[in-house]
């Protein structure tokens, strides 16, 4: 039997909201990249993430290797719209007052 070499399509997909997540699982390519970039091996990240397999992982960072500008740039786009959405939270949940009305109601409840 002669070896076949075909050429597999990455095992990313983009959900609904633009997130690109691995292997069918819910772990975002985000996340494999980051901690690739701190260093991780393939077989660390799978043990982290068990959900996903290991030629997924192998095949995620060589989709990130092979279209580095392009995977930077979506990176990018996704921690200015994480950005957006604490600055949203922030302004429209005050912890500090949250946290002021819980300890009045505290009190009020101890009298």
């Amino acid at each position: 039997m002669a070896l076949e070499i075909l050429a597999e399509p990455a095992p990313l997909a983009i959900n609904a909201d633009g997130v690109v997540r691995v292997g069918g699982t819910r772990v975002t390519l985000d996340t494999v990249v980051s901690v690739f970039k701190q260093g991780a091996t393939a077989e660390e990240i799978v043990y982290r993430y068990p959900s996903l397999k290991l030629g997924d992982v192998y095949a995620s960072i060589a989709f990130y290797l092979h279209h580095q500008q392009d995977v930077e740039e979506y990176l990018q786009q996704r921690e200015q719209q994480a950005q957006k959405i604490r600055q949203r939270n922030q302004a429209q949940f005050d912890a500090q007052g949250l946290r002021d009305r819980l300890l009045a109601r505290k009190v009020e409840r101890t009298e």
